[in-house]
């Protein structure tokens, strides 16, 4: 029985290291600073991790939510079509739908548009969308039709390129300098010395 333990301890070891493929993510050498101190220091300026005295020594009362307003995607999406009412918004399932828009130029014709975020990443196959053109001979006698067309390229450009800007603006805000207040090390040092 004692034999056993190891052997389906070695079995399920395997099982995990397997499963790792040999990959971390993040943990490109080139990339990644071999020093751990240079690490954390990283990590905590591009608002990865969190900081004790900030979690603990906040003094101020409530939250500090952030909801769809920390998408980048989403906020420019409703920044660029801004100009249509929109029908749907589900910021969880990941959609926007605007209602049908027509200009007063041309009555008979309306478009509307609809988005869907496929990651939350800013890259150019984030976003599927689709722009539907109505045309209407009568108020009965309405066609629709999807076109994939200047509108939709010209939409994921502007969408692309207000999320790219807010990404930035957003990485800049939680950049916080990170100073090593820790001395606990040191000290250690100091009384082993004397």
């Amino acid at each position: 029985m004692n034999k056993i333990k190891p052997l389906v301890f070695c079995i399920f070891l395997s099982f995990i290291l397997n499963a790792c493929n040999g990959k971390i993510p993040g943990a490109d050498a080139r990339k990644v600073s071999y020093d751990p101190k240079e690490r954390v220091k990283k990590n905590l300026e591009e608002g990865k991790g969190f900081r004790l005295d900030s979690a603990f020594g906040n003094n101020s009362k409530g939250g500090n939510f952030q909801f769809a307003s920390s998408n980048e995607l989403w906020r420019a999406s409703l920044d660029t079509i801004d100009f249509i009412p929109i029908a749907t918004a589900n910021y969880s399932g990941g959609i926007l739908i605007t209602d049908w828009y027509s200009s007063d130029e041309n009555s008979k014709e309306s478009i509307k548009i609809s988005i869907r975020f496929l990651t939350n990443e800013v890259r150019s196959d984030a976003l599927d969308i689709k722009v539907f053109y109505k045309k209407c001979e009568t108020l009965i006698n309405c066609s629709i039709l999807e076109k994939d067309g200047n509108l939709r390229a010209e939409l994921t450009k502007e969408i692309l390129k207000k999320a790219a800007i807010y990404k930035k603006q957003n990485k800049d805000k939680n950049f916080k300098p990170y100073t090593n207040t820790s001395t606990r090390g040191d000290n250690a040092n100091d009384t082993k010395s004397k």
